[in-house]
Formats: C-alpha cells, sequence, structure tokens
C-alpha cells in the first residue's frame, strides 16, 4: 500500500490495489491453514482437538475480518495518518535505506 500512495497520494487508491493484490494470496492461504488444522482436530486427543479448533477459527477470523474488513476500513478512516512516521523512526528507516542500497 505504501508504494501506491507514495505514487498518487490517495489513501483509497492505496488500499484498493494493496487488498487486489494481496487478497487472493491470504484468503488462500487462510484456507489452507484452516484446513490442515480442522484435519489436526480429527485426532484422537482431547488437548490437540481443542488447540487445532482454536487455531482454524483464529486463522478464519483473521483473514476474513481482520485483514479483508477492518484493515482495510481503519486504513481508509485514518487517511494521511496512515503515513506519518514518528521523526526517530523516519530517520531509522532512512538510514536502513541508505546502508542497503
Amino acid at each position: 500500500m505504501r508504494e501506491v500512495w507514495d505514487a498518487t497520494g490517495q489513501t483509497s487508491a492505496a488500499v484498493i490495489e494493496g487488498i487486489g493484490r494481496t487478497g487472493r494470496l491470504v484468503t488462500s492461504t487462510a484456507l489452507i491453514l484452516t484446513l490442515s488444522f480442522l484435519a489436526m482436530s480429527t485426532a484422537p486427543f482431547t488437548f490437540l482437538k481443542v488447540l487445532a479448533t482454536g487455531l482454524a477459527a483464529g486463522i478464519l477470523v483473521d483473514a476474513f475480518v481482520v485483514r479483508s474488513l477492518l484493515v482495510p476500513a481503519l486504513v481508509s478512516l485514518f487517511g494521511r495518518w496512515n503515513w506519518v512516521l514518528p521523526p526517530r523512526a523516519a530517520r531509522l528507516l532512512l538510514m536502513r535505506a541508505t546502508s542497503e542500497g
């Protein structure tokens, strides 16, 4: 998202591009992880069933609620404030960028 915002200065364009590029990947990964944890929940051990079911539910909530709905909504709501760094953090990132190449 940051690259699109740097190029256009528009938060809405950055959100649309970010979700467009990563949406399918996040959804696919979440479904694969969920299915693998649900498969583990068929184990005969109660502890493993509870752990695997909880992890599967958490992954689904993270992928479909947090990453698909909450993050884009908050980024749109905060607007320009998403891209403002405190001066100390900005200097640190600038030093890293110049030392890497």
